[in-house]
């Protein structure tokens, strides 16, 4: 994908561990029908060992491409559907020293948590089988957010990692100083997602006014249904948003994601996200 840098997830995380000191780095995620899971516990177990405590490993199902670039890598998704499953648990077997003669090192022994990624009920359910956390892809498609939630925590089964049912969810800001600033910010994520889901992807394009106005019907549909997660909008808009979306989907933890051209805007939009939330939590004690 041409506007995402994500085909050497840990590389880049080696990036971000040695330009910070304390906050949790993680792959969101790896797409493990494209790697061997030898490879992955030996790539995080060496992350781990380079930033200790401070790794998370999130994993996900859909190969993301096609039968040619999986010969490229060497991948056989012709598998059939129990492989994703069986590949997470000899992946946690690695962790846990427990596949016998073949080992990861780095990795063995090590606490990397893993998380099960997906926007279908069918992550949801090997989460709760498995007793692992579940971050579900609401930013980019929420259609089944509420069934995979509630199968989710209905089906949960502890671990030796997770007592309890955990969900994140992806979540869309964009804030800025005004509604009409932040509204025009979000025409590049809403000029990205037409151009992905009509088969054209691309780098984000710089924002375009009026953009949603001028699409036609259809791509205004997919526009609605695929930022539905989303807070667009002033402090005040953005933090009011926010607060109904937790209200409504009561998660453990929310993955933001800002799609802004400009990166100084988008640092920005963050910071005014965090003192709005902050506001509105003080607001609360």
């Amino acid at each position: 994908m041409p506007g995402i840098a994500s085909a050497a997830t840990s590389v880049a995380l080696a990036f971000v561990g040695a330009h910070t000191s304390t906050i949790r780095i993680g792959a969101g995620g790896v797409m493990l029908p494209n790697h061997a899971p030898l490879m992955i516990a030996e790539q995080f177990g060496t992350l781990e060992a380079l930033y200790p405590g401070r790794v998370d490993l999130g994993l996900g199902r859909a190969p993301g491409t096609d039968q040619a670039a999986a010969y490229a890598m060497r991948r056989n998704l012709a598998s059939d559907a129990d492989q994703f499953p069986r590949d997470v648990v000899e992946l946690m077997g690695y962790f846990q020293g427990e596949n016998g003669a073949v080992r990861a090192v780095p990795g063995e022994g090590m606490d990397v948590p893993l998380w099960i990624l997906g926007s279908s009920l069918f992550g949801a359910q090997l989460a709760a089988m498995l007793g692992l956390p579940y971050a579900f892809a609401s930013h980019f498609a929420p259609q089944m957010m509420m069934e995979a939630i509630a199968v989710y925590r209905e089906r949960f089964e502890p671990s030796r990692q997770l007592a309890e049912p955990y969900v994140m969810l992806g979540f869309n800001a964009i804030v800025a100083e005004t509604d009409e600033e932040a509204e025009v910010l979000a025409t590049s994520v809403q000029q990205a997602f037409v151009a992905l889901r009509t088969g054209n992807p691309g780098q984000l394009p710089p924002p375009k006014p009026g953009f949603a106005d001028e699409v036609a019907m259809e791509s205004r549909a997919i526009l609605r249904s695929v930022l539905s997660a989303s807070a667009i909008g002033s402090p005040a808009t953005a933090g009011r948003q926010v607060a109904e979306f937790v209200e409504r989907t009561k998660p453990d933890e929310l993955m933001v994601t800002a799609q802004i051209y400009d990166h100084q805007a988008r640092l920005r939009s963050f910071k005014l996200l965090m003192d709005a939330v902050r506001e509105d939590s003080a607001a609360l004690v």
